[in-house]
Formats: C-alpha cells, structure tokens, sequence
C-alpha cells in the first residue's frame, strides 16, 4: 500500500478554487479509476468540469444485503515545502508529502480495501468507494454523490488519528456592509465615513463571541464561535468610503441555524445590511447507531481496544451523506500538518485503517 500511497502524493491535485493554477482531481482520478479497474471494481470515473472529477467504485454483493459507502477526497490545498509537495519521503516511521495526511493515505486504504473485496469476498450487499473532487473548497464532488448515490451506511475516512467522530461544527459563511457617502477628504460636511460605521460591528462581533463561550457547550465539540475573517472598503486616502464590508464566518453547532445566525449578527450591526452567502451543516451522528457500533467493534479487533469517540473541530463532507439520509462516521490514520508546510502520516496507522475497513465492508455488506 505504500507504493499506491507515494504514488497518489506524487500525482499533483492541487485545487484550483483556492489556488490559480492547481490542476484539480481529473489526473489522480484517472490514475484511482485505472487501478481499480484492474483489480475487478466496477468503475465510473465522473467528470465535473475540466479537471474535476470523481471516481465511483463499486463492488457489488450477491443481493439482500446492506450497502456501505466510503469516502475521500482527492483534492488537496496548495504545496508547501519540500515535506509538503508531490515527493513522498518515508522519514523515521513517517511519510511526507502533501495530501499524504490530508487525505491521499485514507484513499489509499480504501482503495486496497475495494480490491480485496472484489477478490474474494462474498458479499451480499454492496460495496461503494466514492473518491471525490473539491473537498477542500466547495464540495461539489460529495454533493454529487450524496444526491444520487443511496447507502445504509457511510465512512468518512478524513484522518481523526484512529479515534471515531462522530460530531463537528458547521460553519455560515456572512456578509455584513455598511453604507457611507463618498466625498473629498476635506469635506467633513458632506461625507459618511462607512468604515468608521463599521466599527460598532465589529466590537458587536467580539461581544458576540464572548456571549458564545458563556453558552451552554456540546460535550464533543466545545463552543460555537464567530470572528471576522475579511475587511475591505475606501478607494484612496483623501476620499470618505461610501461602503465597508466584511465577511464573517460563524462556526455553528448541530442544532443551530443559518436563519437563526443571520437574526443574531442582524441584531449586533443595526444600520448594516447583513446576507448568508455559504453554509454547511454540522454532522451529529447518535452513539448508539449502528455504524457507530461497527466501526468500534472493528476497530477494537484490529487495535486491542475500542476508539475514543470524539466530535472533531474541522467541518467533513460526512456532514452532506448524514444530510441525505446516510448515518456517516469519519475514521482515518494518524499524522500531522493538514495545510501546513510540512505534512506527514503514519503508514503504521494506514495499515490499520485498511484492516479496520475491510472488516467493515465484511461484517456489514455480508
């Protein structure tokens, strides 16, 4: 699996939504796509756009029995250094790379799994690898998966360093302007300065987070936040702005809601016109839901003890499956440095996930 691994970080799949110029999925998805298919996995490779596109790996079962789904991404964000680009580097138990934690390690694994299935494992339902563009950015890879893709259970395989997620936030995406009147700078009787106007929002957004961290918390994931992430607003020194803006993202917990996130920066910023322009939902998958139990049993047979159960801070597409109606996890190896300069993942941990995965698809497909 290493092999696949090192071969998968040197495939450049940069996003091109973050980054001018990355070369998107379409490479690696053909390179997943052809290898499977050798392997005897019924294979779609789906283009989105030029350079975008994700694989569809179906193994399929005998009939009468459940389907599991597994998922990852092919993206990754922009390279970093040398421990961050597409030269995968084994180092003291480590492997670099970018995107070998974040998540081409996972894609690996489940890739070796889909093989072994199609094998010799005697299924009765079907199993179903979706390798999927954009996670990175928009998520229209798994968008597309979740809205046509049926499945009684769904593993997110983001790396959680072998511990079980079963929660993370969601976040709403807001814009928040203010209007002034533009005028020379000497004509303090005639302009409105819409910069100065933001002000009182953006101190309203301090005491917002702070209201936040009072509030009653989620005993996985902590606090719901705010901050504000972009300002812009004048045209040169000697004019009053006529219009401020900045956008705010609002990290939201499960139970929460966009209408109700944009009541309360509504509240904070009278005077400002305030709009959503991006949401994702927060992921809250029972404990006692079957695929919650299936990954811990497999889990603990491979590592001798059962995973923590967690919630996690960063948001998954497992949150758009759960939305259709597929009760998801996300479990994935160890390592470090997700969009960082240097980036690196267990292999040890790799292994594991595969075994733990493949007794998965056993245990729940049979």
């Amino acid at each position: 699996m290493r092999e696949l691994l090192e071969r998968l970080v040197s495939i450049e799949s940069v996003n091109p939504t973050l980054v001018a110029g990355g070369s998107g999925e379409a490479e690696a998805a053909r390179f997943a796509a052809s290898w499977l298919e050798e392997r005897g996995v019924e294979v779609e490779l789906d283009e989105l756009a030029p350079g975008r596109a994700n694989v569809v790996g179906r193994v399929r079962g005998a009939g009468g029995g459940r389907t599991l789904l597994l998922n990852g991404h092919l993206d990754t964000v922009g390279l970093g250094g040398a421990d961050a680009g597409i030269s995968a580097r084994l180092d003291d138990g480590r492997l670099y790379g970018r995107g070998a934690y974040d998540m081409k390690a996972s894609v690996a694994a489940m890739m070796d799994v889909a093989a072994r299935a199609a094998a010799g494992r005697r299924l009765a339902g079907d199993l179903v690898l979706t390798l999927v563009a954009d996670e990175e950015a928009l998520s229209v890879g798994t968008e597309r998966v979740a809205g046509s893709i049926r499945a009684d259970a769904a593993i997110v395989a983001e790396p959680t360093d072998l511990r079980l997620a079963v929660a993370h936030r969601g976040f709403v995406w807001l814009e928040v302007e203010t209007r002034g009147l533009a005028a020379h700078g000497s004509r303090y009787d005639l302009g409105e300065d819409a910069i100065v106007g933001m002000g009182p929002v953006l101190v309203g957004l301090e005491r917002l987070d702070a209201e936040l961290a009072g509030r009653p918390s989620h005993p996985l994931l902590g606090r719901a936040s705010v901050h504000a992430s972009l300002i812009e607003g004048g045209t040169e020194l000697s004019t009053y702005p006529d219009r401020c803006v900045v956008k705010v993202e609002r990290r939201t917990l499960p139970g929460e809601t966009v209408e109700a996130v944009e009541a309360e920066l509504r509240g904070l910023a009278r005077g400002a016109s305030v709009a959503s322009f991006f949401s994702r939902e927060p992921l809250e998958t029972p404990r006692d839901s079957p695929v919650v139990e299936l990954v811990s049993r497999c889990a603990e047979r491979v590592l001798g003890a059962a995973p923590e159960v967690v919630g996690v801070p960063f948001w998954t597409d497992a949150a758009l499956l759960a939305a259709a109606g597929i009760p998801t996890v996300v479990f994935g190896p160890r390592g470090e440095g997700a969009h960082a300069d240097v980036e690196w993942v267990d292999p040890e941990s790799v292994e594991q996930l595969a075994e733990i995965l493949l007794a998965a698809v056993t245990d729940f497909c049979s």
